[in-house]
Formats: C-alpha cells, sequence, structure tokens
C-alpha cells in the first residue's frame, strides 16, 4: 500500500522541478501561470511623495509634465522587481500569454485604489486600432476598465477611437512618441462624455496617449479627467 503522504511529496517534488519563466529559478510554492511567487512579489506600488498628477517624485513646484487630467496614478511600478515584472508581463501578454492575462486581472481585483477613484461617474479606456484589437483576439485596456468599473460600482463605456493605421506608440523612441497627433485619437461617433470620467490604460510611459485621450475627453464635455494605469514607468 502507497503511504498516504506519497502524493503531496511527489506534487512538492514537481514544484521545486519546475523553473519559472521569469527568473528561470524553482517555480515552487505560490506559483501562478509560470512564474515564482518571488517574481510576482515584483509587483511593487510607485515611491511615497510623488506628483498627484504625472505619479512621478519631482522637485517642489507646479507638475512639469504635460497633463490635461486633475489626477493621475498608477497601481505599479513598470520596472519593479527582478526581473522586472512589468516589462516582462505586457510584452508577453499582447503577444498571447493568457495565463499571464489571467493571473495580472486576479491580481487587479485585489491592489489597492487611490481614494479619489470612488468619487467618478464613469469609467473608459485608451483605445487601441481595430486591426490590433482583431489581431489579439481581446483589447487589455478594455479589460483592465471593464475590471475596474465592476469593483467600483460605475458603468463602463468605450468613448475614444484611435485611427486604424496608427503603429503602436511601444515601437517608437521617446520622441516620436510624444509626437503623437493631437487626431490620432477622437472620441467615438455618438459618445458624450460627462461628469468625472476614469481614463484607465496598461501601462504610462511618456503620457502622450493619455494626453491625447484627455484632451478628446475635454473637448468631448467631461467635466474632468482622472486617469489611473497599471504600471507606470519610472
Amino acid at each position: 500500500m502507497l503511504p498516504a503522504d506519497l502524493l503531496p511529496r511527489l506534487t512538492e517534488a514537481r514544484g521545486h522541478l519546475l523553473l519559472c519563466r521569469g527568473c528561470l529559478g524553482p517555480a515552487g510554492e505560490g506559483a501562478d501561470a509560470g512564474l515564482c511567487a518571488r517574481c510576482w512579489g515584483g509587483l511593487l506600488p510607485l515611491p511615497e511623495g510623488r506628483c498627484p498628477r504625472c505619479a512621478l517624485v519631482h522637485a517642489d513646484g507646479a507638475c512639469p509634465e504635460a497633463v490635461a487630467w486633475d489626477l493621475g496614478d498608477a497601481l505599479w511600478d513598470y520596472h519593479g522587481g527582478r526581473p522586472p515584472l512589468g516589462a516582462l508581463l505586457l510584452p508577453g501578454i499582447k503577444q498571447g500569454e493568457t495565463g499571464w492575462r489571467a493571473a495580472l486581472l486576479r491580481r487587479l481585483t485585489q491592489a489597492p485604489l487611490p481614494d479619489w477613484i470612488s468619487d467618478v461617474d464613469r469609467v473608459t479606456s485608451a483605445p487601441s486600432a481595430l486591426p490590433r484589437r482583431l489581431l489579439r483576439g481581446f483589447d487589455l485596456g478594455t479589460e483592465v476598465g471593464q475590471a475596474l468599473a465592476g469593483r467600483i460600482g460605475r458603468p463602463f463605456k468605450p468613448l475614444l477611437a484611435k485611427g486604424w493605421f496608427r503603429g503602436r506608440q511601444a515601437s517608437r523612441t521617446e520622441s516620436e512618441r510624444r509626437r503623437l497627433p493631437r487626431k490620432a485619437i477622437t472620441l467615438r461617433r455618438g459618445a458624450v462624455p460627462a461628469g468625472v470620467i476614469l481614463l484607465v490604460d496598461d501601462v504610462w510611459t511618456t503620457g502622450t496617449t493619455l494626453l491625447r485621450c484627455a484632451q478628446a475627453l475635454k473637448e468631448g464635455g467631461a467635466a474632468e479627467v482622472r486617469v489611473l494605469t497599471l504600471f507606470r514607468a519610472l
């Protein structure tokens, strides 16, 4: 007769044999979607004392970043952890890592949120071009927006559109990103922004996409725009 503890011991041994896809160490207990608990611990909050508009730490005085929103923040540091977890997860998710996507969205449901998020009237997301959405089969920004809207009990509404053949911002240099024209992002036909809008996205780097989104929402009638992203590149 086999010992009663044989199966648990075999399961534990198998966990130690599997390698984490992030750090290449043993996956071990707490692994999720192929990443070990230590790698998932790289979801680090942004530093204290950051600006409430650009989410960066800078000297006292006016915010040096070009913004068109009233409050802005992010949940995690894009380069936090070893390996940098945001820089590992987001490209992988956009190339089809469905397990990472599901695991990240689960963590979104537990992450601490800014106090001001409960004051918004509705939630929308930064848009991606239609051909890219069709190619991927999903839109991470929309999924993040829907998850946040459900968590805070506010409606989610796609309000913005991006030109069909606008390339990915991630593939451009910083100077090219900052030259994104205002007409690249517009209101959807029939969209009427009203009240306080929470604008969400997956990652905030130069902030130019968020800037164009917020400008379109303000010009369309939004009383106030607030920004929240999963990651902020510091």
